[in-house]
């Protein structure tokens, strides 16, 4: 009898090793694709993690929409991120060092009503150095800054930026 009990007990120790071993690599699992997510060259999908609540504004005399942004992307405010998107140019279509970054084409972009806040950036670049208009997709590296407070600016700037390509 005591050899059954020592194999039953071998048995339930090796299905506690196999249950903690696995629940460690999921653990690990889960916390690289985290991981690659806030490293991630293309960080839209973070920045997309807002939600929108209706509210009243006294000074404006009507309803507006509060985007509140997600701890996740709340992690990457001050770090350096990179954003592919389109140019949305601020003083038309020629070079300039500051202008606004759209997920999606001037066509589906946040200014014309098709998107979200949450879609779109304005852009410093470093050393005011411009930036040639383009319809083409772009890469931006910058120093992400989230704008939770005033509804007057974007929700996204990336200041100090450099085109990637």
């Amino acid at each position: 009898k005591f050899i059954i009990f020592n194999y039953e007990f071998q048995i339930d120790h090796i299905r506690f090793l196999i249950m903690k071993h696995t629940i460690l690599l999921l653990l690990i699992t889960i916390t690289a694709s985290m991981s690659a997510q806030m490293q991630s060259k293309d960080n839209w999908n973070t920045l997309g993690m807002v939600s929108i609540s209706t509210e009243y504004d006294e000074s404006l005399g009507m309803e507006i929409q509060k985007p509140t942004v997600s701890i996740i992307a709340k992690q990457l405010d001050g770090k350096e991120v990179e954003l592919s998107g389109f140019i949305i140019p601020l003083t038309g279509k020629r070079a300039q060092s500051h202008f606004m970054l759209s997920r999606y084409p001037q066509s589906m972009c946040f200014f014309c009503g098709k998107a979200g806040p949450e879609t779109a950036a304005q852009v410093f670049m470093n050393g005011e150095k411009k930036v040639e208009f383009t319809e083409d997709k772009v890469t931006i590296k910058g120093i992400l800054r989230i704008n939770a407070t005033d509804m007057n600016n974007l929700l996204y700037t990336l200041d100090d930026a450099e085109m990637i390509f």
